[in-house]
């Protein structure tokens, strides 16, 4: 690894899920080499925690439960080198405040993992508000591929450190929330891709301004470094915010700010060329016959046909026309990116299609679970009816755009779960709008709704779950949501003697 010889010293953990879990063995076999001493505030006590510290216990790990797990350390000064924190611990929260007090230095998972990588390794950061995993896994799949031992890892597949661990990543393609994000301090990736940026997470960033500054966190270190090119920024200049970040940044000499810039789109939409704009040299959209276009370093690169992926929507031609403009800055050959867009998937719960019944397409999109989300699922099936699924656990969002758009681009809308009165509330607050022959429809629960909404639809129509809102009303989580959908889906196809075989496996 990159740091085998430096000395890591006394280390503490903050919490116990997957990331803590994987810091804890990390660090656990170093104990008497680089790690003198390891401490785990495990955070919740559970059996499953239980059993894992307990394996680990006559290896010297010493660890607490609780939210008092700190307190003998209180009042001694700085008690530990470095703490590593789970995302799941709000800055503002006691447990982070008091681990950040008694260690020189606080960082993420993610931080923890690129400083222990290998010196030659290149590190893709991903982050933005939605799409952040379609383009994570679109791009590790083009990379890999081209011919890159690349790896997804983050928020999606590995855990950083696993991926680091196992010593076989030449280029991590990282997923990176906002929360770990916030907790970085020297994180330096070699390319940074800044998907759009819209209202979210503000119960742990507390303000919108203060989540937008996480996100804008991931450029703060690029400089010139090992890698074999100058340090590259992917922003999406569609959004107003991101595209406001870039304004900034291209006001900066390339010196002062330490990487060049790649803009996607214009203001006017990806279709714009970002150099017609008198924007940045490096642009990236979709040309006059929707093909992905990318311009870098003085030359231009045609790839493949927006309606040639499989992926669907003029958003998730975004997500790939990302994934390819970091093959590209890498060197990878376009036949070979061309062949690799061709043949990436639609990811589970992102506007998947999961069979028919009796003619109608059922698209499962359960990781829709804000409004902005929504409104990309709603333009993504320009040629067909769509009623689309509504409702869950309600975030409390103004749902005037969403209103808008469903008036705009769909047949009908099936409210349904705890925040199916509100969101029948906002259309019926517009009711002087409604067209003719729009339908809206309210049902008490997710099937409920599916079968309203196949009653309502005619062969060729999509039924789409894309609901702007969270599961938590009636599931544990958008995937199970999702596969719960599916599995509605799969039932209703074989009583209508056609079996969805996609269903059926998840």
């Amino acid at each position: 690894m990159a740091h085998q010889l430096e000395n890591i010293g006394r280390v503490l953990v903050l919490g116990l899920g997957k990331s803590g879990k994987s810091v804890t063995n990390y660090c656990a076999d170093l104990l008497g080499t680089r790690v003198s001493s390891l401490f785990v505030a495990a955070g919740a006590r559970n059996d499953d925690s239980e059993a894992f510290l307990a394996q680990l216990a006559d290896r010297g790990v010493e660890y607490a439960f609780g939210d008092t797990a700190l307190e003998r350390f209180a009042g001694d000064g700085t008690a530990f080198d470095i703490c590593i924190a789970s995302p799941g611990i709000p800055y503002w929260h006691e447990l982070y405040e008091l681990g950040s007090s008694l260690s020189r230095e606080l960082v993420s998972e993610v931080e923890f993992a690129w400083r222990e990588s290998a010196p030659e390794s290149v590190w893709v950061a991903i982050t933005g508000t939605n799409g952040k995993t379609t383009t994570t896994s679109c791009c590790a799949h083009v990379l890999r591929e081209c011919g890159f031992a690349a790896d997804a890892v983050g928020n999606i597949g590995d855990v950083c450190l696993d991926a680091v661990a196992a010593g076989k990543t030449q280029v991590y393609v990282a997923e990176v929330s906002s929360y770990q994000l916030y907790s970085t301090s020297r994180f330096a990736p070699d390319i940074a891709v800044m998907l759009n940026i819209t209202p979210d997470h503000i119960h742990w960033h507390k303000t919108f301004e203060a989540y937008t500054d996480a996100k804008f966190k991931v450029f703060e270190n690029m400089r010139p470094g090992k890698a074999a090119f100058n340090p590259v920024a992917i922003f999406d200049a569609v959004n107003g915010v991101v595209r406001a970040k870039l304004d900034e940044l291209q006001a900066l000499s390339k010196e002062e700010r330490g990487f060049d810039l790649v803009a996607m789109g214009t203001a006017d939409g990806i279709h714009g060329d970002m150099r017609m704009c008198g924007g940045t040299p490096n642009a990236a959209f979709l040309d006059a016959d929707d093909v992905l276009h990318i311009a870098y370093d003085g030359v231009d690169h045609s790839l493949i046909k927006a309606g040639k992926l499989q992926i669907k929507g003029e958003h998730n031609a975004s997500n790939a026309l990302a994934a390819a403009t970091v093959a590209v800055v890498l060197g990878a050959n376009d036949a070979d990116i061309v062949r690799a867009l061709e043949a990436f998937p639609a990811l589970e719960h992102r506007i998947e299609p999961c069979g028919e019944v009796d003619g109608v397409e059922c698209v499962n999109d359960s990781k829709a679970t804000n409004v902005d989300a929504t409104l990309k699922a709603l333009r993504a099936f320009p040629d067909q009816r769509v009623i689309v699924l509504l409702g869950g656990d309600d975030k409390g969002t103004d749902l005037a755009e969403l209103v808008d758009s469903a008036l705009d681009h769909v047949h009908a809308v099936v409210c349904f779960g705890a925040a199916g009165a509100r969101f029948e509330q906002a259309f019926d607050a517009v009711s002087d709008k409604i067209p003719p022959d729009f339908r809206l429809v309210r049902a008490n629960h997710l099937e409920d709704a599916l079968d309203e909404a196949l009653s309502i639809a005619s062969a060729g129509d999509v039924v789409l779950l894309s609901p702007a809102c969270a599961s938590f009303d009636e599931f544990t989580s958008f995937e199970q949501r999702g596969r719960a959908f599916k599995q509605m889906v799969a039932e209703r196809a074989r009583r209508a003697g056609r079996v969805a075989p996609e269903a059926q496996e998840g």
